[in-house]
Order: C-alpha cells, then sequence, then structure tokens
C-alpha cells in the first residue's frame, strides 16, 4: 500500500505543478469525444466521470459504431482493471474486474451488470449474456470496486449496458455484415415518434461457424419492440418486450500436445475433455418498463419494473442440464430529491428468480476404452440424452433498500456518502438418482472389470441459506483547477456465494472486501487522463479450483489482498491530412495474493491440502498493457489501431506453473462514412495471427488445459443510417 500511495502523492504533486498555471479558467469544449463522458452509473445521478470519486471507464458510442460486437469483449477490450475474453467467440465471456470474477468457470460472477437500469445479474450473483442484443448498445459504463449502491452482492464493480434511445429517430439502422469462417452479422432498426408517442423495433442476427475450430458454431436471433409516451414535459413512460433464441456450441480446452498442434497450424482439431459435445441453446423473453415522474419541483420518482423468462439445452459436463422454465422478476423504487446543498437518491429493490423442476440427464451415448487414459476418440458422440440423472427446483430472492447522499454546495469539493443493505435467500430443493463416474471413481477400469460411466444412487439434498450484505461508499472529489481533479474513496461490500456453490459446499461464507482508493483525473481539449491507485483486502473470499476430474470446487480463503495501479491516457499527437491523429496508453499493474489460504482437495481418491499463504492469484498478469492510435478526418474515415499486452501469469492457486502471456494482440478497425448516411467498415482482429491461449488453467491432478485465443479473422460491413 505504501508503493501506491507514494506513486499516487508523486503523480498528484507533478500534475499540480505542471498545470498550476492554467488557474481555475473557464471549461474548454473537448475536441474529441473519448476524453471525458458522462455517467449515471457511479452514482444514479448525471455527472461527468471527471467529477467522480471513483474509477470509472466509458465506452462511448463511437468505439462501439467501430466495433464488430459480436460480444461485448468487442468493446471492453483495452479498459484498464478490466479483463474479459470469449471461449467461444460468442456471447459468453470470462470477465474480471480487479481480479473479481476469477471463480467463475463458464458465465460470469461478482461483477453486477446491468442493461438501462434493469438488473441483468441474478440475486446471487450470476449472469448471463445470451439475451444482450449488442446491436442496440448505445454505451458502456464500468463502476470499478465495491460500494455501487446498483450492485447487489457483488463487489468487483458494475457494468451498465444502455441501449440505443427510444426518443432517437437518427439511431435508425440496417446493416450488413460478412466474413471469414462464416461469419454473418445482420441488424436493423426503424423507429418513429407520433406526438407523444414514441416506437422502435430492432431485430439482428449473428453468425460464426468459427471453422478453425471443431465444434464451435454460434448463431443467435433477436427481436425487440420498444414503446414510450411523453405524458408531459417532465413525466415519460418506456417499455421494452424482446425475444432471443440463441445456438452456441462449446468447444472445449486442449491440453499440451492439441495446443502445439494448434500453433503449429492455427485449427483445433480435438479437446483433451471426455465430454466433447458441450452447448448452450437458449430462449428469452425479456421485459422491461420503467416510470419517470417529476412529484414536485425538486423530487423525481422513477419507479421500474422487469420480468426475464428464460429456458435452456446445456450440454455440460458431466451431465445434460435442461430448464425447462426459469422466471425473474423485479421492482426498483427509486426517488431523486434535488437539494440546495446537494442531491439524495434513495430507494427499495425486491427481485425473485425461480427455476422450477430443473433436469440433469446422462448422456446416452458415449465411448470408452476402459483404461485409466482419456484416449483419441472417447468421449461424448452427440448431445442425445439418456435416463434422468437429476431433478431440482431453486428459488432466490433479493430484498434490498439504498441511499446515497450527494454534496456539492462546496466551492470545488464534491462529497458522496453511500449505503446498501441486501436480505439474499437462496433455497433448494434436489433429488439425485445418478452421478458420473470420473476416472478415479472407477469409470474406467481394465476390460476383465468394465464399469457403467454412470452409477446409481438416491439422494435427496435441500438447501436454505440466508445472507445479509452490507455496503457502504464515502468518497470525495476536489476539483483542483479547470483540468485536473484528484479524488479519494473508502468502500466495502459483501459477495454472496452462487447457488451451485453452495450446493457443493453448503458451509460457504459470504466474502467482504473492504477497499480504499485515491486518483487523479485530468481533462482538457487536447489530452486526459485517469491514475488511480488501489488496496482491497477481501475476508473468506470465494475461491475456486478444479479437481482432478476438471470439476470446479469451491471454498473460501481466509483473506486475500489487492493492490494495484491503473493508468489510463488520450491524448492528440497531431492534425495530419486535414484530420486528427489521436493516441492513447493504458497500464494496469497487480498484486494480487493470498495472506491466508490452506486448500482442501482430493487427488487420486486422497484427501490432500496445501497451504497457498503469499501465492499469487492465479490468471491475473503483474504488468497489463494496452496501446491504441486513432486518426479521423471530417470526411468521415475513422482508424482506431489497438495493441494489448499481457505477461506472464500463474495457472493455479498453488503458483506450480506460470503461462507466457502475449504480447502486442492488435486489432484493426477502419471505418467510412459517406453520403452522409452510408457507412462501411474494415474489422480485423489479431492482425499478426498470433497463436496463442486466452485462458489457462491446470487442476488438481497437474493437468493443463489451454483454451485458444483467435486467430486473425476479418468482418467487412455496410450500413445505412436514416
Amino acid at each position: 500500500m505504501k508503493r501506491c500511495l507514494v506513486f499516487a502523492v508523486v503523480m498528484g504533486v507533478l500534475g499540480c505543478v505542471s498545470f498550476s498555471s492554467v488557474g481555475v479558467a473557464e471549461e474548454v469544449e473537448l475536441a474529441y469525444s473519448g476524453i471525458d463522458e458522462v455517467t449515471v452509473t457511479a452514482t444514479r445521478l448525471e455527472r461527468a466521470t471527471k467529477d467522480v470519486p471513483e474509477a470509472i471507464s466509458v465506452i462511448d458510442k463511437d468505439r462501439i459504431d467501430n466495433s464488430r460486437m459480436f460480444n461485448i469483449s468487442d468493446a471492453l477490450s483495452g479498459t484498464p482493471g478490466v479483463s474479459i475474453s470469449s471461449k467461444s467467440g460468442g456471447y459468453d465471456a470470462r470477465l474480471l474486474i480487479r481480479g473479481g470474477g476469477l471463480k467463475a468457470n463458464y458465465g460470469i460472477r461478482e461483477i453486477f451488470l446491468m442493461r438501462d437500469g434493469v438488473p441483468i445479474t441474478d440475486p446471487d450473483s450470476f449472469t448471463r449474456l445470451d439475451f444482450i442484443d449488442t446491436q442496440d448498445i448505445e454505451r458502456i459504463e464500468i463502476s470499478k470496486g465495491p460500494g455501487n449502491i446498483y450492485a447487489t452482492g457483488s463487489t468487483a464493480g458494475v457494468i451498465h449496458l444502455i441501449s440505443k434511445s427510444i426518443f432517437e429517430q437518427s439511431l435508425n439502422t440496417v446493416s450488413i455484415a460478412g466474413g471469414d469462417n462464416g461469419k454473418a452479422n445482420v441488424h436493423a432498426r426503424i423507429s418513429g415518434t407520433h406526438g407523444q408517442h414514441a416506437y422502435a423495433v430492432s431485430g439482428s442476427l449473428r453468425k460464426d461457424n468459427n471453422d478453425w475450430r471443431e465444434n464451435n458454431e454460434f448463431e443467435s436471433r433477436q427481436l425487440s419492440v420498444k414503446y414510450g409516451y411523453q405524458i408531459n414535459d417532465s413525466d415519460e413512460m418506456e417499455f421494452e418486450l424482446s425475444y432471443t433464441d440463441v445456438d452456441l456450441n462449446l468447444p472445449g480446452e486442449m491440453n499440451s500436445d492439441q495446443f502445439n498442434d494448434f500453433k503449429r497450424t492455427g485449427r483445433q482439431r480435438d479437446n483433451n475433455g471426455f465430454f466433447k459435445t458441450r452447448g448452450r441453446y437458449s430462449e428469452t423473453w425479456f421485459f422491461n418498463s420503467r416510470y419517470i415522474s417529476l412529484l414536485t419541483e425538486n423530487i423525481e420518482f422513477k419507479p421500474r419494473f422487469y420480468y426475464t423468462h428464460w429456458r435452456q439445452n446445456h450440454p455440460v459436463t458431466p451431465f445434460i442440464v435442461e430448464n425447462g422454465g426459469v422466471d425473474i422478476m423485479g421492482t426498483d423504487l427509486e426517488i431523486l430529491m434535488e437539494q440546495e446543498v446537494g442531491s439524495l437518491v434513495a430507494g427499495i429493490t425486491y427481485r425473485v428468480d425461480r427455476d422450477d423442476d430443473a433436469k440433469r440427464y446422462q448422456y446416452r451415448d458415449l465411448q470408452t476404452n476402459y483404461d485409466a487414459v482419456l484416449d483419441p476418440g472417447e468421449g461424448t458422440l452427440n448431445q442425445n440424452k439418456g435416463s434422468l440423472a437429476k431433478s431440482q427446483d431453486t428459488k432466490n430472492q433479493v430484498a434490498g433498500i439504498f441511499a446515497q447522499q450527494s454534496f456539492d454546495f462546496i466551492d470545488r469539493w464534491i462529497i458522496d456518502l453511500s449505503m446498501r443493505y441486501d436480505a439474499i435467500n437462496i433455497s433448494q430443493e434436489s433429488q439425485t438418482f445418478s452421478e458420473f463416474n470420473f476416472p478415479y471413481g472407477t469409470v474406467f477400469g481394465p476390460p476383465s472389470m468394465p464399469r457403467s460411466a454412470y452409477g446409481a444412487v438416491d439422494e435427496q439434498n435441500d438447501l436454505d441459506k440466508d445472507f445479509s450484505l452490507h455496503t457502504m461508499r464515502m468518497g470525495v472529489s476536489y476539483k483542483i483547477n479547470s483540468e485536473l481533479s484528484a479524488y479519494a474513496n473508502v468502500a466495502s461490500g459483501e459477495q454472496v456465494p452462487f447457488s451451485n456453490e453452495l450446493e457443493s459446499n453448503q458451509e460457504l461464507k459470504s466474502a467482504t472486501n473492504e477497499s480504499m482508493e485515491i486518483g487523479l483525473k485530468g481533462r482538457s481539449d487536447t489530452w486526459g487522463f485517469d491514475l488511480a491507485c488501489f488496496s482491497m483486502s477481501i475476508t473468506d473470499e470465494i475461491i475456486a479450483g478444479l479437481d482432478e476430474d476438471d470439476q470446479s470446487y469451491f471454498q473460501n480463503a481466509g483473506e486475500t489482498e489487492k493492490m494495484g495501479v491503473e493508468v489510463a491516457s488520450d491524448f492528440q499527437i497531431a492534425q495530419i491530412a486535414g484530420g486528427d491523429f489521436w493516441g492513447g496508453i493504458n497500464y494496469v499493474y497487480s498484486d494480487f495474493s493470498f495472506v491466508e489460504f490452506t486448500e482442501y482437495y482430493t487427488d487420486k481418491g486422497v484427501p490432500t491440502s496445501i497451504v497457498n499463504d503469499g501465492h499469487l492469484l492465479p490468471y491475473v498478469p503483474k504488468h497489463y498493457y494496452s496501446v491504441h492510435v486513432i486518426y479521423k478526418q471530417e470526411n468521415g474515415l475513422s482508424v482506431r489501431l489497438q495493441s494489448d499486452t499481457w505477461s506472464e501469469y500463474y495457472v493455479d492457486n498453488a503458483n506450480t506453473e506460470k503461462y507466457a502471456g502475449y504480447e502486442w494482440l492488435t486489432n484493426l478497425n477502419v471505418n467510412y462514412k459517406f453520403l452522409e448516411q452510408h457507412s462501411v467498415a474494415l474489422n480485423i482482429q489479431n492482425i499478426s495471427d498470433k497463436r496463442y491461449a486466452s485462458i489457462v488453467e491446470k487442476n488438481a491432478g497437474s493437468n493443463i488445459s489451454y483454451t485458444a485465443g483467435s486467430p486473425r479473422s476479418w468482418l467487412l460491413s455496410y450500413r445505412y443510417q436514416f
């Protein structure tokens, strides 16, 4: 922590000295919109990011429009403190904010996601992205660390996806794109207004055959209808109904030999898992409504109601999961009160998530050689269901209250005080009829003693857990002059276990994250930067490991400590050929370690433990760099070149193996707008065709698995905007 404090103080002093001659001048209009943005995620108030007393990043419309947007990772890559990768290239993502989210083997955990103020994250902190139409995103806001009053049961941060406004007809669009490996991306949005009424209809089709890898096709079909009613100058209502149908194949990880073959050929021919036909196929209905009413001259009332219904067929390891109908409904009742001294935001939240009669089935068609080694050709042959293995009912519910008082009556100072309290209940009833016998559990024995892949059991398991979670934040921002602001905050929050984590370990406790952060922000018409230095102490952090059968297990670590520095910058380099040439350098230093963590697992059926005190957290590189250059001309040409570098990192909690990371992974986006309404774009990912692993993991049986990063790919698109 001392290193962080010294670094931040020195940077602050240098900033004050360097720009003291500027004085308190008139605010300048920014020539490049990417430098400063207005955010609503950090405080539920519209406020420039420079005035927010915490680290926050905004991905603006230009960046999103010039990205492929097959996945939100296309827009979030390069954001300091945020790590995102996709195992399949579809909607799935592994997302980390300051190391939070590591425990997720699939989906997103520990990080709270919203879309237009509606929680996408379930009450037990699990997040799916399969029903998010990435073509309908206007901007993305990222708030880092605990203490956010939006976040329920999540401590790593908040990501807010904001869709295109129903009242802005200029966003009407028809676009079509195609690329290598069977890529296709089609989107259309039609909207209009009639007096006080507004509507928007949009649809998207995304497809990628991913021919360079087996079992990796992806297709998403989405349709959305929005309606708005402007009651008067201050009151309005909005409604949205969307339908999404997604097919996603999951390709599986590779062993060392398979990874070396991929590096030679650029193709993944096989995976190292017994379950080779994994996938996720889902249908989702999503409804959202909100009402904004000015009750008095200074009090605004914002009630919201939302409902999601989804079902899925999910062949994974070691069963085929079938959810016939999951219902999530909730409401937020929020009041904003403007005061002479500042403003007050307060409200209540209630959400319930019901997953009744979920089924798990055996794989019907398997091939084994009855030995202790997984040989080529062994594994699942298809996704056909066999006998019923498990039935389960799950209910998660949360009731919460939040409030934030902001003070801005003192010249140059902004003070935010916020709190949130959530009561969460997770209940589950399970009936198990069979279990999979992994290799060390005698699936594979000598031919003279053949065993069945599935063994019969008869178990009834009930789960009923209550969690009381407290969140608080105190932040202070000071305006040094018209270009510089300094800030500091202290915050704490609690992380709730996911229901599947509790199913494997009912002794799991909620994790508590206590954080301190200081920083400096600068904004000008030709440059901008954000410097953040943070220290977090997490008690009972929920840590994931992989057992010898590559099944996730979860335990509480006694204490982990995370210290880091994040720097983001944009600056004008020159004006060339009638255009502006900009550059930017982002850098992250991470020192995340276990202070106290004894890990328990099974090795070849024998209970084993290892002391990981002092070890670094896996998958988090010490150093991360991102460099970008942007060239924009008035005639409509826009070019963005971005290159990312990850330093080496450990691949297991015991720190026995490292992966070298990757250097200068470079993407290119070129967009040309002509005749005012037309534009063409070329997006090239991984220009140099690097053969690298996006994720590397080691299990308790000492097997290392590699998830391939995508080789070079391209997408050419045309857009008509009217």
